[in-house]
């Protein structure tokens, strides 16, 4: 599917291609493909005369694959390949966009679409003098794309809250500290998403300020984009500490109640052993027994076995070692 979006008035306006010929008579500042298929690759290639980059090229993670200048025939082509992050149901995801500036033209190129592009094309229709050119465009995606990770991050900790209430305020059974772990670890994994989402951010940001491509406004935008991106890392840092922390608690109660149950079981046993050790005497085979022929032996011995078990419990529950 392509998207192109011209500038009208200071704001983007969208234009829905359905043939070559709607792509050739706009004047795009901006071109939004989303798995394209070879047909609209081959519009793109006749009317921009660009070869848009295949799948497995995007995938490549040498810094020299994903941010280079080539020399093309009609105009030099900046590429910058960057991961955008989502997030659905809890579980985050790490899309890469191969973003292409050829001709004043920014080409982006990915296989589904983002929130993060949802986001600019809102803001970029209600706001005026939201973006002049290809490059704000491109600066907005990543400024959208930190923004997009800080509200991720808010909710995170929302959950965390949760979490926490629900480890340290009340009495925690195996079976609530058995999802307790498991809703940590997705959030953990999330939050190593976002971590690994602002590291690839802050590259592509470093690369334009080293191009020295952008002027001194669009500069100071990428500054604070790399501020932004350097607060964020400081709350996922916390976040994975706190993760930890109630991680290890967690377990620490699971142990706790594991404890209470191999207790219970070893107070039983030792209080078992009187009684058996009676019944052990009374069953050994001896003609010289001197309750061999006692009348009461045989009740005498199931009291004092009886007796034999409530004195240990009596002691064990006095001393606290039954709570």
């Amino acid at each position: 599917m392509i998207s192109a979006f011209e500038l009208a008035q200071g704001r983007l306006k969208q234009i829905h291609i359905d043939t070559v010929e709607d792509l050739r008579v706009c004047r795009p500042v901006w071109v939004d493909l989303v798995e394209p298929s070879e047909e609209e690759r081959t519009w793109v290639l006749d009317v921009f005369g660009l070869d848009l980059p295949e799948e497995d090229e995007v995938g490549d993670i040498e810094a020299s694959a994903r941010f280079f200048e080539r020399d093309a025939d009609n105009g030099d082509e900046l590429h910058i390949r960057s991961d955008f992050f989502r997030v659905e149901e809890h579980v985050g995801e790490n899309v890469r966009v191969a973003f292409i500036l050829k001709n004043s033209v920014l080409f982006s190129i990915h296989a589904e679409d983002l929130p993060q592009f949802r986001l600019l094309r809102l803001r970029a229709r209600r706001q005026p003098d939201y973006v002049e050119d290809e490059k704000d465009v491109l600066l907005e995606m990543f400024a959208a794309d930190a923004e997009y990770s800080a509200d991720v991050l808010e909710g995170i900790y929302k959950r965390l809250d949760a979490f926490g209430e629900k480890v340290l305020g009340t009495h925690l059974t195996d079976e609530n500290a058995g999802d307790v772990l498991g809703s940590i670890a997705r959030e953990e994994d999330l939050n190593g998403h976002i971590r690994r989402n602002l590291m690839d951010t802050r590259r592509a940001a470093s690369f334009l300020l080293r191009n020295k491509m952008l002027n001194a406004e669009q500069n100071e935008d990428v500054r604070q984009i790399l501020r932004d991106i350097d607060s964020l890392d400081g709350h996922t840092a916390f976040l994975f500490e706190k993760l930890n922390f109630l991680m290890d608690a967690t377990v620490g109660f699971i142990n706790i109640n594991q404890n209470k149950i191999v207790k219970i079981f070893s107070v039983a046993s030792v209080a078992l052993l009187p009684p058996t050790l009676i019944a052990s005497i009374y069953g050994m085979n001896f003609r010289a027994f001197p309750e061999l022929d006692w009348a009461y032996g045989y009740p005498f011995s199931l009291a004092l076995m009886v007796v034999s078990v409530i004195i240990p419990f009596w002691y064990f529950r006095r001393k606290g070692w039954l709570r």
